[in-house]
């Protein structure tokens, strides 16, 4: 470990900033799927490689949010709560005479509002956003469950009839075009591009790097800053929500506590692509990679027969490393 992790931080000193986060992470993921390929049986398999990019997706579709709050010197502690509350709540609407296309519409205008708030409120009290968000989050949570329970004893469980079309949406076995790849996987590919090509290629999308590189330059240069940081929230309101939705379909029953997982791992993903929580460095391409480089390290951990508090511990680790690697860069706010 200590030999590998001195040969990355010696690759990151001699590479541009914009390009080290991911050619560190392409870097990790080959190594881990070589020794994981090697010690674990079966891990090449075609099952497992499945099921890796089945999870990785979900994760992948959540992490899309928090990179962007991320890029802008933000960070959004909601998505696990908005992520639970849209799986319940979609349950729910599932068993009523809402139809399924209308419920899904409905689920995912309540992320886009959740978003919003988070974006207008954190905007105004930007000291306060980390705890702000918590709290809109715990709110919609809290209200989610309220109405989804009133007269059930089932608390924070809905169970309903998820349309076999939808199922079909997150399940491993689906296929795509004749493939054996779930469905989901080619949503996220096509999420990933099309967020990718906006962030790096139009006018709006490098307006996110401005204002996080340096606000003042972004002011004199027309860019509402405003604008651009409700916009981010508004997106991981969104991906949070839909994120909530697909995992509907994948387990078949709404569960509140589903989101929980992904407050730590969206902002794992984040760190270890190499996008810079203080703002303006890295881009979504880099969690890509760090959200498979954590999902092959958790099937590697799982395959070692590793218990969940010895994998956290290994994250933790891990998380360190990637940090004290990208912190010998300058912000670039003092390149300036």
């Amino acid at each position: 470990m200590i030999p590998m992790a001195s040969s990355i931080s010696a690759l990151s000193r001699r590479m541009p900033p914009d390009t080290k986060g991911i050619a560190i992470g392409v870097l990790l993921l080959v190594l881990l799927v070589v020794v994981a390929s090697v010690m674990v049986e079966g891990f090449a398999s075609a099952n497992n490689a499945r099921s890796i990019l089945l999870l990785a997706a979900f994760l992948g579709i959540a992490a899309l949010g928090q990179t962007m709050v991320s890029l802008v010197g933000g960070l959004d502690l909601s998505i696990p709560f908005v992520i639970g509350a849209s799986n319940i709540l979609l349950a729910y609407l599932f068993g009523t005479d809402v139809p399924p296309a209308l419920a899904i519409a409905i689920i995912a205008a309540m992320g886009v509002a959740i978003g919003f708030l988070n974006g207008l409120l954190s905007y105004r009290l930007q000291g306060q956003a980390l705890i702000l968000t918590l709290g809109v989050g715990f709110s919609l949570v809290g209200a989610a469950q309220i109405f989804t329970t009133v007269g059930s004893r089932y608390s924070g469980t809905v169970f309903s009839q998820v349309p076999d079309w939808f199922a079909a949406v997150s399940s491993i076995n689906g296929t795509v075009f004749g493939v054996a790849v779930p469905p989901v996987v080619l949503i996220w590919a096509v999420i990933a591009a099309g967020m990718v090509f906006w962030i790096n290629r139009t006018r709006s999308g490098r307006a996110v790097y401005a204002v996080g590189g340096n606000r003042t330059a972004a002011a004199r240069l027309s860019i509402s800053e405003f604008r651009v940081w409700t916009t981010t929230y508004t997106i991981s309101g969104f991906t949070a929500a839909l994120t909530g939705m697909l995992l509907l379909g994948f387990s078949g029953g709404g569960f509140v506590g589903v989101g929980d997982p992904y407050l730590f791992s969206t902002v794992a993903a984040v760190v270890v692509g190499g996008t810079s929580l203080l703002g303006g460095a890295g881009g979504y391409t880099a969690t890509v990679i760090g959200v498979l480089v954590l999902q092959v390290l958790t099937s590697f951990l799982v395959g070692m027969g590793l218990t969940f508090a010895a994998q956290q511990t290994v994250f933790g680790l891990l998380i360190l490393a990637m940090v004290s690697v990208y912190a010998r860069a300058p912000h670039i706010r003092n390149q300036i």
